[in-house]
């Protein structure tokens, strides 16, 4: 039971009262190569208990893969990994669990037609005298671990009718309730409000104080300030250095990071504004938004924020044909439209970038060249039925390389990169279909901060040769920075369009909490 101590009862008991060992866990030059690409080069880390070590590092930098081969998931060509002091060979990630290793992957891994409890306790379900599951015993476990957590959720309720953050403290639970000494969070606060990212480090402090070796992934530098107490930071699968949070800068991070500097994370210019290109008027969605009305115009920056919860991703879906629009018009170029499938969309010009890469964006079985030209070959590339297959191979590479999409070739599979080099793939689909109107939901989520200023002067660049930008975030200064209006929502409803140059965070928040 889990009434006495913050976690569950797990397999080997939780962390021990007294250690003989510097380190909870330990790396030591590791390596590790796929077809193509070296994506670990003799790489150490070094982890303390009841410490929070972040790792830090561009898309690609191979923190990801680490975690993979401390969880169990990968095996390491060479190298040596140590627990407590001990050298382990982690075949699995149940070995690993068991081990006393839990990780929270930047890619959910639930499964969506059961319920909290069920995900929280699988394969670990409590049983009774006949050795069937005993689902009393476990909502009771799961109501007292959320309880403990203040976490606010129904432990019978389906993983498929929740919010992304409510999905995220789903999986802080799960691995909280494994009761591990080695806790690895990868990108846990990307799909998550700034209130649920006090209560998440409120969590994290309290794991540490319990002698807990947090290994938090982050591209948030506020976040390696604010939770971390060391970091040790990779570039290009190597090892680049690592210091205590407290004696060293922004800047000197990031240029450890990228390699260079970055002089300006919000690259935004004064471009002329064009004729309205899109109108939503008393766009509604029955039991999701309603009443909500705005323009765009053509080289437009038009921000959208809100709480988690507040509508603005479905009436991003409902702009792009996803949910059709209960009440309410669309108006395009001045010719009001029903706009009832993203086909339709697309062929009005329009084009979008999904907040969930994994479910709603990726094709994770394909090649990158597939998932690129997926949206745009019956477009420019087709003539005559016949596809024009060298010129879109060539393009293909050249917008490749513009964003800087680590890979060893347009043909490697794409669930073989990283989640940030994912979604530059997708802003790369995006492209090739040279829309004019742009509709971008959360575009740098889970992005590095060399990845996100070259996002930042992509879409400088589009607005410059005429795009209407729809931009989403839940990152207040992306929005402040990069717009040049913002449509505040609560709700379901619009509290507010503002200035982008006259409005502030508290302005901001002020409406999107009503």
């Amino acid at each position: 039971m889990i009434t006495a101590t913050l976690t569950a009862a797990a397999p080997r008991g939780g962390p021990s009262p007294s250690r003989d060992y510097e380190y909870v866990l330990e790396v030591d030059n590791v390596r590790k190569a796929f077809p193509g690409v070296v994506a670990l080069d003799n790489v150490s880390l070094r982890i303390r208990p009841g410490s929070v070590h972040a790792l830090m590092g561009e898309n690609g930098a191979g923190k990801s893969t680490l975690m993979k081969i401390i969880s169990g998931l990968y095996q390491p060509d060479s190298g040596e990994v140590r627990l407590r002091g001990e050298t382990v060979s982690l075949s699995s990630p149940l070995v690993a669990q068991q081990a006393g290793i839990a990780m929270i992957h930047q890619e959910l891994l639930l499964m969506n037609p059961m319920t909290v409890a069920e995900n929280i306790w699988i394969r670990r379900e409590p049983r009774n005298r006949f050795g069937f599951i005993d689902h009393t015993a476990m909502y009771q476990q799961t109501e007292a671990l959320l309880k403990r957590l203040k976490i606010n959720l129904d432990p019978d309720a389906e993983i498929s009718d929740l919010s992304m953050a409510s999905r995220q403290m789903v999986e802080i639970a799960k691995a909280v309730s494994l009761n591990a000494d080695v806790l690895i969070m990868d990108e846990s606060t990307s799909s998550i409000t700034e209130t649920e990212v006090e209560h998440l480090f409120a969590i994290i402090r309290d794991l540490r104080a319990s002698g807990i070796g947090i290994v938090y992934i982050t591209h948030k530098m506020n976040e390696l300030y604010e939770i971390a107490d060391e970091f040790t930071v990779f570039r290009d699968g190597k090892y680049v250095g690592t210091h205590a949070a407290s004696d060293i800068s922004r800047d000197r991070v990031i240029q450890m990071m990228v390699g260079r500097e970055i002089t300006q994370m919000f690259p935004k210019e004064s471009v002329e504004i064009g004729e309205v290109v899109l109108k939503a008027d008393g766009l509604t969605l029955d039991g999701v938004f309603r009443d909500v009305s705005f323009e765009l115009r053509a080289g437009e920056i038009l921000g959208f924020a809100g709480l988690v919860g507040s509508g603005r991703s479905n009436v991003a879906e409902t702009l792009f044909g996803v949910t059709p629009a209960t009440g309410g018009t669309i108006t395009l170029d001045g010719h009001e439209r029903v706009i009832s499938s993203a086909y339709k969309a697309i062929r009005h010009g329009m084009a979008m970038l999904t907040e969930d890469r994994k479910e709603t964006g990726c094709f994770l079985p394909l090649d990158i060249q597939e998932n690129m030209q997926i949206a745009a070959i019956h477009e420019g590339y087709c003539r005559n039925g016949i596809v024009d297959a060298a010129q879109l191979e060539a393009d293909c590479h050249a917008i490749c390389q513009k964003l800087r999409v680590k890979t060893p070739d347009m043909h490697e599979c794409i669930e073989n990169l990283s989640g940030g080099n994912q979604q530059k793939v997708l802003i790369c689909r995006w492209l090739l279909t040279k829309p004019r109107i742009l509709i971008l939901d959360e575009p740098t989520r889970g992005i590095d901060v060399g990845a996100k200023a070259e996002i930042h002067r992509l879409i400088v660049e589009l607005a410059r040769q005429g795009v209407a930008i729809i931009m989403i975030s839940s990152e207040l200064p992306e929005v402040l920075g990069m717009s040049d209006r913002i449509v505040v929502m609560h709700e379901g409803k619009v509290t507010g369009i503002v200035n982008a140059a006259m409005a502030d965070q508290t302005t901001i928040m002020s409406l999107a909490a009503h």
